[in-house]
C-alpha cells in the first residue's frame, strides 16, 4: 500500500486493508518466544518452560521499548510523507535508525552484565535461576538486532507499507524455529539452543531488513507524485537533532504506551514467582495464550497510528474520525471470535506449551487465566486505537497519564490482593487497567483538541 492509498479511499476499508498484515506480522513476531516456550515445555521440562517464562516478562519490556518507540518515530516520518515533504521524511528515518542503534547497543551491555542480578530481584526461584540466566543473557547479546528489525519495520509502516514487513517476519520465524528444533532436538542444549536460535534468526532478518530499507530509499518518489522537496543542492542530511527531539516527544510517551503491559508483567512476576514454579509454569503458558490474542488488537491501533499520522500531516482530520469509529467495529469483531475459539479450543493451545508431566496446578493456573481474559480482549483494543490518534497528534499529556494509571492500576491490585485472594488477583487487574486507561483517552479524544496540534 503506498502513501497515497493513505490519503484516499473508504477509511475503514483503507485502515482494514493496512491493518491485517501488521496483524499477521505481529503474530509471526510473538513466534520467537512461542516457540521458545513450546520447543522447552514439550522436550526439556516444566522448570525449562519456567525458565524462560521467568525471562518473557524481562525480554517483552525491551521489545515494547523497541517498538514503541519505532512506532513514536513513524509518528514524524508519516507526518513528513503525508505532507509530500520526503527530504526530511529521509532525514527521519537516517536519523531513527541512528538513535536506536545507539540505545540498543548501551541496554545490550547493561543487560549482559546484570541479568543474574535482576532475576535474582524478581525473586525467581533457585531450581530455574540458572537456565533462566543462560536465556536472558544471550537474549542481551542479541539486543541490537530486535531494536534494528523493530524499528525498520516501523519505517515500512510508516511509509503505508505493512507487507514488506510481514514477508520478513515469516522468514524469520521459520528461521527461529528450525533453529530451535536444531539446538534443541538435534545438539540437545535445552535452554541455550533456543536462546541462540532466537538470536541468529533475528540477526539475518535485521539485517536484510536494512538492506531492503536502503535499496527503498535510493528509488525516488516520482512516480507517486512526490520528490524532495524543498529544493535544493545541499546534501542530504543523515541526522537531525530537532527530528531526534521532535521523535522524543513522541517516542517516550510511546515506549510507555508499548510498554505498560510488560512493566506490569515484570513487576507482577515478582508476585508470581512467590507462587512456585508450578504456578510458574502455568501463568507462562497462559501469557503466551493472552499474547497472541492481544496481537490484532494492538495491530488495528498501531496501524490507527500511521493512518491518523499520514492524514494529519495531510490535514485532513475528518478521515482520522471516520477510521476511528470502524476501529469500533473490527476490535468487537475480534473481541468476540477470540472468545469463542478459547472456550472452543483454549485446552488444545495450552497443550503446546505444558507436556503430560506437568502438574495439575500448572493446567489450572493456564486455563483459568486464559478463560477470564477472553471476555475482556474489546477493552485492550478500544484503548489502543483511541490511544493512537493522541499519539499520532502529538496530544501526550492525557495518553502518558492514562497509561500510567494503567500501570498502577495492575500492579497496585496485583501486590495488595494476590496472597489474600488468590492468584487470581494477578489477572483480575489487567482488563480494569485497560479499561480505565480507554476511558481517560476516550474523553480526551471527544474533546477534539488533538486536531488543533500540529508536529510539523
Amino acid at each position: 500500500m503506498n502513501q497515497s492509498n493513505m490519503l484516499t479511499g473508504s477509511p475503514g476499508k483503507t485502515l482494514f486493508l493496512f491493518a491485517v498484515p501488521m496483524m499477521i506480522g505481529n503474530l509471526f513476531q510473538q513466534l520467537y518466544n512461542l516457540v521458545d516456550s513450546a520447543v522447552v515445555g514439550k522436550y526439556v521440562g516444566e522448570n525449562a518452560l519456567a525458565a524462560v517464562g521467568a525471562s518473557y516478562s524481562i525480554t517483552n519490556v525491551f521489545i515494547a521499548i523497541a517498538i514503541g518507540g519505532g512506532i513514536g518515530s513513524s509518528v514524524i516520518i508519516s507526518q513528513y510523507l503525508g505532507a509530500g515533504n520526503i527530504r526530511k521524511m529521509k532525514t527521519s528515518i537516517y536519523t531513527a535508525l541512528f538513535n536506536f542503534l545507539g540505545i540498543s547497543l548501551f541496554l545490550g551491555v547493561f543487560g549482559a552484565f546484570f541479568h543474574h542480578q535482576i532475576l535474582i530481584w524478581m525473586d525467581t526461584p533457585q531450581n530455574v535461576l540458572a537456565e533462566a540466566g543462560i536465556y536472558l543473557k544471550i537474549y542481551f547479546y542479541g539486543l541490537p538486532f530486535l531494536f534494528m528489525y523493530n524499528i525498520l519495520a516501523s519505517i515500512f509502516n510508516s511509509m503505508g507499507d505493512s507487507k514488506t514487513p510481514l514477508c520478513l517476519l515469516i522468514f524469520s520465524s521459520v528461521l527461529n524455529i528450525f533453529f530451535d528444533l536444531a539446538f534443541v532436538i538435534g545438539l540437545d542444549l535445552g535452554v541455550l539452543g533456543v536462546a541462540v536460535g532466537t538470536l541468529i534468526a533475528q540477526g539475518i532478518s535485521s539485517i536484510v531488513s536494512f538492506l531492503l530499507l536502503m535499496r527503498r530509499l535510493k528509488a525516488n518518489y516520482q512516480t507517486n507524485g512526490l520528490s524532495d522537496s524543498p529544493q535544493t543542492s545541499d546534501p542530504q542530511k543523515i541526522y537531525s537533532r530537532t527530528i531526534t527531539w521532535k521523535m522524543t516527544k513522541i517516542g517516550v510517551p510511546s515506549i510507555l504506551q508499548q510498554s505498560i503491559v510488560y512493566i506490569g508483567m515484570l513487576l507482577v512476576q515478582v508476585v508470581v514467582n512467590s507462587f512456585g514454579s508450578s504456578v510458574m509454569a502455568g501463568y507462562t503458558a497462559g501469557m503466551r495464550i493472552e499474547s497472541i490474542c492481544i496481537v490484532p488488537m494492538t495491530a488495528v491501533g498501531n496501524a490507527m497510528s500511521s493512518f491518523s499520522a499520514q492524514n494529519l500531516g495531510a490535514r485532513q482530520p475528518e478521515r482520522v474520525k471516520q477510521a476511528y469509529k470502524a476501529c469500533y467495529l473490527i476490535d468487537a469483531s475480534i473481541a468476540v471470535f477470540l472468545c469463542l475459539i478459547l472456550h472452543l479450543f483454549g485446552n488444545t493451545f495450552l497443550s503446546g506449551f505444558l507436556d503430560a508431566s506437568s502438574g495439575t496446578e500448572a493446567y489450572s493456573v493456564a486455563s483459568a487465566y486464559m478463560i477470564f481474559q477472553s471476555f475482556f480482549y474489546i477493552f485492550i483494543g478500544l484503548k489502543c486505537c483511541t490511544d493512537a490518534i493522541l499519539r499520532a497528534s502529538g496530544d501526550m499529556l492525557i495518553f502518558t497519564l492514562a497509561n500510567l494509571v494503567n500501570l498502577a492500576l495492575r500492579v497496585f491490585i496485583a501486590n495488595h490482593f494476590a496472597h489474600s485472594w488468590g492468584i487470581q488477583a494477578i489477572w483480575m487487574a489487567v482488563p480494569i487497567g485497560w479499561s480505565i486507561n480507554y476511558l481517560i483517552s476516550l474523553l480526551r479524544v471527544l474533546t477534539g483538541k488533538w486536531k488543533k496540534i500540529h508536529l510539523i
